[in-house]
């Protein structure tokens, strides 16, 4: 049991100090040499772990998205019609991002940076599969709204990519996004005005009988 509870806790140092590394620089701009010295261990032990760059940057995406399915599953699991579900999820993921301020970064250089990847490692199919998962909630969620007569006719893939752009993009946004908002987007205000705007953009864009 110790044995195990020291690999595990090895794994994380790896993936902790993976993750900082690649949201600052992106795959091609790290080494494996400098995660095993970030994470105390010799490269052997790092191989022990990760066979491969590849793999160390599909499971750092893979825990990131992990942790965005918990979140998102607790928030659609407390119930309530479609419009308070759609809330709750937008703000849940909003604290999410806020909470990890590399998770948004990363998860926008992993949309463009995929090539880096061939598609056939267990971690890739495990993190594919769980942003299948999260995406289907939302669709599902969205085509609730619409069945119950609470949204409008829109489509569900289209309301998808921007809801991910009003998200995403935004807490992967850097000194860009403080400076065009005029303060920092990872201040407590800033994160509390951001679901509000959301907010707003869904329902007006959304909702039957808003005026948009």
């Amino acid at each position: 049991m110790k044995a195990a509870a020291t690999r595990h806790a090895s794994r994380d140092k790896i993936l902790d100090v993976a993750e900082a590394l690649f949201a600052r620089r992106g795959f091609a701009g790290v080494g494996l040499s400098e995660v095993a010295e970030g994470s105390g261990l010799g490269k052997s032990s790092l191989f022990h772990h990760f066979r491969s760059k590849a793999e160390l940057y599909a499971a750092v995406i893979g825990r990131i998205l992990g942790h965005l399915e918990a979140t998102l599953l607790r928030a659609l699991a407390q119930g309530g019609d479609p419009i308070a579900r759609l809330d709750r999820l937008v703000d849940a993921l909003i604290d999410e991002l806020a909470a990890h301020r590399g998770h948004a970064r990363l998860l926008l250089r992993s949309l463009f940076e995929d090539d880096e990847l061939a598609g056939d490692l267990p971690e890739e199919r495990e993190a594919n599969d769980t942003l299948r998962r999260i995406t289907a909630s939302m669709a599902q969620l969205l085509r609730e709204g619409t069945s119950a007569g609470l949204f409008r006719l829109a489509s569900v893939s289209h309301t998808l990519q921007s809801l991910i752009g009003l998200t995403i993009y935004h807490f992967a946004s850097g000194e860009f996004g403080d400076e065009l908002v005029g303060r920092p987007i990872f201040s407590a205000a800033e994160v509390k005005r951001r679901k509000h705007e959301i907010r707003a953009l869904l329902h007006g864009g959304l909702l039957r009988g808003s005026m948009a």
